[in-house]
């Protein structure tokens, strides 16, 4: 009895282990619950570049149906699709052709050798075999065109993995018996896969029973939007799903038993599904409604199949007259598949309408539903039987969508190999060829190649999906573009570390007048609680102090906490010179400005001040100017060169580095009316920094030693499409209309750039643009060329270009280009790519392009959504910084400085600031703190260590920093030496008193 007791509880532990090992069965619910503490950069979530296991199979697969056409070729019988399609699309007399594999074989194989496959996933026409769909003599020139297929794979070295049964039902089957509603399809499907595997089974190792029963069934018999177009009700629906699963079992049954002995193939079947994401991670029945949905869809059949051999509890539930499988069945039935065949396609998300989404969200996760397969069935071996999605029928080989969608799938299986030890042992990308594409016909294609259906030959002609496909097979995974390795180096000694702000809006009054009144108060005197001025009494006051201004406080107390080097904050024009011109000057901003620069100077840190920026939302312009046409009007150029002269004047002594005009190239968004005016603005704009430039370096430069530039955006372009010429060209014409636009003139040839003026003529000559490119006179460009010290650029992210002809007089237009999200990339919350290699090129682009001169990095930044955790922001930091130590060390670079873009946010938008808007400091400070300190990222020892100058100063500014603190320990050390002197006299004289009295009575008793 204790024998046996211990047995049960050794077989129960047992049991337990092997569970927790390879996967809890039916704990597929766990997906959804992440980690409270999940981290957005962590490696195991971001892109993967890795290769896939060596022993990795890559494969393609088409359907016979969609491809092979010739439906009354050579004794073929017709299928339900080739009446249903005939009844319900127009264009039925096509399908009789499609990409016509069935006569022109050798096109497809000469495809397979392109790509390098080793496997081709395609299916046999049950009605080109057998016409009636009953087993009797064989089609033989349906026999001798499957045979040669497979022996030509066989060749070729390329594995046969064959589907007997890809929805086209012979027509005789679906009218004589009712198709899958009749029972009586299991014995005929399995005698039909018998002849196959007594025929092909000597030659294929690999056999699918079944591709995707559940479109079968609910598509087929339930919507009615695929064949045989039945829209019969929900019972209909489940007994034929009962049925497919009882065919399938059987077949599988009659493999094991009769040829996979000596025949030594593995044989499964295609089970199809999408992915859905509860809208409330933490919500317990969003999450629950997340199963349901899973368990509806793929549960229907893999349950059954891969689980215990019966449908899922809430299907039971749900739907009571659900057929039941007996004891017998579901023995039967349970493990019958050596591979767990998966199929995530567009097909399995449409329509959605038909998806039982309950209210939750569709999800193209194809790593977090293998977690859901592995969890749920006990970690089988899974091959990826069908992926891929799909571009419009207008699309030729030009199919970028699809290049980045097969990046996003194909990496996300990477990383569950690699991160989550899922098993998936193959992939299959869907499909070879374009062809008919079921309810959507021809509206859309799938094919890695293209095929012009209208021609005659219809070559197979390779898309950019195919160039990308094949280049993965040969790699057996992902690259990096950029194998540099991080360095552990430094940047120069004098290298400026600086923290950018936008406008500073000036205090137009002392937040703190108290010590500027002479007058006295008194308080409440009539109990009304105010201050009341005593007349005639005047008090002495001491002079205007900077720190009365309680903003430049909070400044200062912000900067020392970020220990940069550099400052770079916005003057605002309209404030300085309400009216325009100089006919009013506030002199108390000016003054305001001027105690910022003087009190951030105390802490040893140098201002570079921007003198006019302008955003989407704030043009920045004095009302008068906005009222005669802003920047359309060349006038403001004059007032733009007055105002620029001003703030030299009174601020230049203190200020080393001047910013004219901030990100002139993006004020496109402003003056878009046409693109004329666009033009036309920022015309005006660089005759406006140009003579601001010249002012400076007359007037000034001589005594204050300062140097002056404009700050571009300079954000970096990649053709989205690296095997698209187009696409190249694409992205070298953003960056001479974004870059160039204003470079060019400034620091190359005075003048807009040829590539910029040559691509708006081909435009106008061809009509689809009226824009004129203002020109330049030879007085403006010789006073435009050279005007700038230093190039001075703004980096955020890369952008992906596409080749998108448009026609209009737009800015926007004339470039001919759209952009593309990089869905495989790490992003910010408003969709900033986060692309680290992409700051290195344009950095070693603009040396090329512009010279080798000086080069400061005035803003770099990403916004991040957490407060008290931003490790994207961190992560972000550290590689782009990264990527300019790179360009300074081995491209030699000149740059000498790098600017954090923001000290703070602003409410209501996109979070860049290290600081909140309540000044409260996040986590990413500590770490900026470090890249400073270490002046990069050095090795074991600093090449830079502070010299003597830098420790006085460090003791000065403890000093300065310091003084009421010093001031009251100063009072309270002074006061303990009064009172120790004190005790000290007393006590002398009462030794002095105490020796006399001693003294007087030895006298008296003598």
């Amino acid at each position: 009895m204790c024998g046996q007791r211990l047995e049960k509880i050794v077989t129960f532990w047992t049991l337990v282990f092997i569970r927790i090992v390879t996967g809890l069965a039916g704990e597929g619910r766990s997906v959804w619950k992440k980690d409270s503490h999940f981290s957005p950069v962590s490696e195991t979530q971001m892109f993967l570049y890795d290769t896939f296991p060596k022993e990795f199979l890559w494969g393609v697969g088409t359907g016979a149906f969609q491809v092979e056409g010739s439906w009354r070729k050579d004794g073929k019988g017709s299928s339900i699709w080739d009446r249903f399609t005939h009844s319900e699309f127009r264009d039925a007399d096509s399908t009789g052709t499609s990409s016509d594999s069935y006569i022109l074989l050798d096109k497809d194989l000469s495809a397979l050798d392109f790509l390098g496959v080793t496997f081709y996933q395609f299916s046999i026409s049950w009605s080109r075999l057998f016409p009636t769909g009953v087993v009797a003599a064989p089609n033989e020139k349906g026999l001798q065109y499957y045979n040669t297929l497979i022996d030509s794979l066989l060749h070729r070295n390329i594995d046969p993995v064959v589907t007997l049964y890809h929805w086209d039902l012979p027509l005789m089957l679906q009218e004589k018996y009712g198709g899958w509603k009749n029972e009586s399809m299991i014995d005929l499907f399995n005698d039909y896969a018998t002849f196959c595997f007594q025929t092909f089974g000597d030659r294929v190792k690999y056999w699918i029973t079944i591709h995707n029963p559940y479109l079968v069934a609910w598509h087929g018999y339930g919507t009615g939007i695929h064949a045989p177009g039945e829209r019969g009700k929900i019972t209909t629906v489940y007994s034929v799903g009962h049925n497919l699963i009882k065919a399938h079992a059987k077949v599988w049954h009659n493999y094991k038993e009769h040829f996979q002995p000596y025949q030594k193939g593995m044989i499964s079947i295609v089970l199809g599904s999408h992915w859905i994401k509860p809208n409330k991670l933490e919500d317990e029945s969003d999450i629950s409604k997340c199963q349901k949905s899973m368990e509806r869809v793929l549960g229907w059949f893999a349950k059954p199949i891969h689980g215990d051999g019966d449908y899922p509890e809430e299907l039971k539930n749900e739907y009571l007259f659900l057929p039941h499988f007996t004891e017998d069945e579901k023995n039967y039935i349970k493990g019958t598949a050596d591979f767990f065949a998966f199929s995530f396609g567009p097909s399995n998300f449409k329509p959605p309408n038909t998806l039982p989404k309950m209210g939750q969200n569709l999800s193209l996760n194809l790593r977090e539903v293998l977690n859901w397969i592995k969890l749920e069935y006990n970690s089988p071996r899974i091959l990826i039987a069908e992926n891929g999605w799909f571009t419009d029928s207008h699309v030729k080989t030009d199919d970028t969508t699809a290049i980045y969608m097969m990046k996003n799938f194909i990496n996300k299986v990477l990383q569950a190999i690699k991160y989550d030890n899922i098993d998936v042992f193959g992939y299959t990308a869907w499909s070879l060829l374009d062809g008919f594409e079921w309810q959507h016909a021809y509206n859309i294609r799938r094919g890695l190649f293209y095929v012009d259906f209208k021609s005659k030959k219809k070559e197979r002609i390779p898309k950019s999906s195919a160039l990308y496909y094949k280049q993965i097979i040969q790699e057996n995974g992902f690259f990096p573009k950029d194998s540099t390795p991080n360095l552990q180096a430094q940047f120069s000694c004098d290298f400026s570390w600086g923290i950018t702000e936008s406008v500073l809006k000036a205090e137009l009054a002392a937040s703190s007048p108290q010590f500027c009144d002479s007058s006295l108060y008194l308080w409440n005197v009539t109990g009304d609680g105010l201050l009341h001025r005593v007349e005639g009494v005047k008090l002495k006051t001491r002079p205007a102090q900077c720190t009365d201004f309680v903003s430049i406080k909070k400044q200062l107390d912000l900067l020392e906490k970020m220990k940069v080097t550099h400052y770079r904050f916005a003057l605002d024009w309209s404030l300085i010179l309400p009216n325009g011109d100089l006919s009013v000057v506030n002199r108390q901003v000016l003054r305001y400005y001027r105690c910022v620069i003087s009190e951030v100077l105390k802490l040893n840190v140098q201002s570079m001040v921007t003198l006019y920026y302008p955003t989407h939302a704030y043009l920045g312009l004095p009302g008068p100017l906005l009222q005669t046409g802003g920047w359309l009007n060349q006038s403001t150029a004059y007032a733009f060169q007055d105002y620029a002269a001003l703030c030299f004047r009174e601020l230049g002594d203190l200020v080393k580095l001047w910013i004219t005009i901030n990100e002139p190239n993006q004020l496109s968004n402003v003056y878009n009316r046409s693109s004329n005016d666009t033009y036309r603005a920022a015309h005006n704009l660089l005759i406006a920094h140009a003579m601001a430039w010249r002012i400076y370096d007359e007037q000034y430069r001589s005594s204050q030693y300062g140097k002056v530039s404009l700050s571009l955006h300079s954000d970096w372009a990649e053709p989205a499409n690296p095997f698209f010429e187009s696409h190249s060209k694409a992205a070298s014409r953003f960056l001479q209309f974004e870059i160039g636009w204003f470079a060019n003139p400034i620091f190359k040839t005075g003048d807009y750039p040829a590539t910029m003026r040559e691509y708006i003529s081909f435009k106008n000559r061809k009509g689809l643009s009226y824009t004129l490119l203002p020109s330049f006179t030879s007085e403006e460009k010789q006073l435009v060329k050279g005007a700038a010290d230093f190039y001075a650029l703004n980096h955020f992210t890369t952008r992906f270009v596409i080749h998108e002809p448009q026609n209009g007089s737009q800015y926007e237009f004339d470039r001919d280009i759209q952009f593309l999200q990089d869905i495989t990339c790490l992003s910010s919350p408003s969709r900033l790519a986060v692309v680290p290699w992409g700051m290195r090129k344009v950095l070693r682009w603009i040396k090329k392009t512009y010279g080798d001169m000086d080069i400061y990095i005035t803003a770099n930044g990403i916004d991040d959504q957490s407060l008290d955790n931003d490790e994207l922001r961190n992560y972000y930091l550290g590689k782009y910084i990264q990527e300019v130590l790179k360009a300074y060390y081995i491209d030699k670079v000149k740059i000498k400085g790098y600017y954090a873009f923001k000290l703070t946010e602003e409410k209501s938008k996109p979070r860049f600031g290290f600081f909140t808007s309540d000044s409260k400091g996040k986590p990413s400070i500590k770490f900026y703190n470090s890249l400073i300190s270490n002046n990069g990222f050095p090795a074991d020892y600093s090449v830079c260590g502070p010299s003597g100058h830098e420790k006085q100063c460090s003791f000065c500014l403890f000093i300065s920093q310091k003084k009421p603190l010093i001031f009251f320990a100063c009072c309270i050390f002074c006061t303990l030496i009064l009172l120790l002197a004190i005790i000290f006299f007393h006590k002398r004289k009462r030794r002095k008193r105490f020796k006399a009295k001693s003294i007087k009575c030895i006298c008296v008793s003598f």
